[in-house]
């Protein structure tokens, strides 16, 4: 973890959701901080009418031709089997019974990815790791129902990886902090392995929540 500080600006300790604020000098005193709904395991974000029927509406033809579209405008490089984005569609229309069972009979299973070495500017390398197309079009489609369900649970200062928002909105909130008179900066990332060693639990009395747990991992 690295903290780093501006002695230039005014100090003041920068806001935690769900926590008290100090503010400034001549304000005085603390002011109660917003706490706006954060991703946490509670009956919001684990609830029947939400777990529910998701397989039906992951494998509705619907869903399946939009992650379809969706896979072929996002177009990338094939996988470990070689398929290309432009020969999945005859695939598809060929595999079709067979891709739609597989996931209700539990036999569906990821195929490994192709590693891929970015170079990075520090002379290191970023590890990809590239997934079929078929594979790819099965978790556009997961994401598609997922989604709608857990995104409005993530905090306001959470930029990663969500729909419409990016790494120059992160930037900008940045910018309107430091206008603020927010001085540190905290930079924390994930430990390599944290994913692989995490340790899940597949057992569900929910039908659809094993489904999915493997066919997402």
């Amino acid at each position: 973890m690295k903290v780093t500080e501006n002695g230039n600006s005014k100090h003041r300790i920068p806001r935690e959701e769900g926590y008290l604020q100090r503010v400034s000098a001549e304000q005085g005193g603390y002011t109660g901080a917003c706490a706006p709904s954060r991703m946490t395991e509670t009956d919001i974000t684990d609830t029947g009418m939400q777990t529910e029927g998701l397989l039906e509406k992951i494998l509705a033809l619907d869903n399946l031709n939009k992650a379809f579209k969706q896979v072929k405008r996002n177009k990338g490089a094939g996988g470990i089997d070689g398929m290309q984005v432009d020969e999945l569609l005859p695939y598809l229309r060929e595999n079709r019974e067979e891709l739609l069972k597989s996931p209700w009979d539990g036999t569906y299973r990821p195929k490994p990815v192709r590693r891929v070495e970015i170079p990075k500017e520090n002379g290191k390398v970023r590890k990809l790791g590239i997934p079929t197309v078929v594979d790819r079009w099965v978790q556009q489609a997961i994401s598609q129902v997922l989604t709608p369900i857990y995104e409005e649970r993530f905090s306001d200062n959470s930029y990663g990886f969500r729909p419409k928002r990016s790494a120059h909105d992160a930037l900008k909130q940045c910018q309107r902090n430091i206008s603020d008179g927010y001085v540190y900066v905290v930079d924390m990332d994930l430990e390599k392995g944290y994913y692989v060693n995490k340790k899940y639990n597949p057992n569900s009395d929910n039908p659809s929540l094993c489904s999915l747990h493997q066919m997402l991992l």
